[in-house]
């Protein structure tokens, strides 16, 4: 595991909070919810565009790495749906997707949801191979089993491989 922080990729400003369901207003259907009537636009389809070049992209990576793991869930889902279910990209951003939504289910305790999490993204991470979209799937792996099964302390980091 690597212990020091990845930079930001993009300038985009994170939210107010960081989204913890039952904690935190929701933030799209609760008028308190830090995205509350925001709408999104259409996003790329990254197998065919540079990912490098995503914005999108780019701020759900700084989302992910500042522990903004609900909202990293919802743009890499919009940009999973882009790209398509059964594509290398596809299913990169579906394993993203269910190992942030393991952190989110650790940090709540609820780690037998977080082991189920992290079971499904193993499939994903399989079909994608060792890298892929700038990153290192393998560190991704190790490191979310080791934070949702305490042996650490520090969640899982995305760091690009430009």
């Amino acid at each position: 595991m690597i212990n020091q922080e990845p930079p930001r990729y993009t300038r985009i400003g994170l939210p107010d909070y960081r989204h913890v369901p039952g904690r935190t207003p929701h933030p799209t259907r609760d008028p308190l919810g830090h995205s509350f009537g925001r709408e999104p636009g259409s996003l790329p389809d990254l197998n065919a565009v540079d990912w490098h070049l995503c914005r999108e992209y780019l701020f759900g990576v700084d989302l992910f790495n500042n522990d903004y793991w609900w909202e990293c869930h919802e743009v890499f889902e919009g940009l999973w749906h882009a790209a398509g279910h059964a594509t290398i990209a596809g299913h990169v951003l579906q394993a993203v997707i269910q190992c942030a939504a393991a952190h989110l289910k650790a940090e709540a305790d609820s780690m037998a949801a977080a082991a189920r999490l992290f079971e499904h993204s193993l499939g994903h991470f399989n079909w994608a191979g060792p890298s892929a979209l700038g990153l290192n799937l393998e560190a991704l792996v190790r490191d979310t089993r080791a934070f949702i099964t305490l042996q650490a302390a520090r969640p899982a980091r995305l760091f690009l491989q430009f």
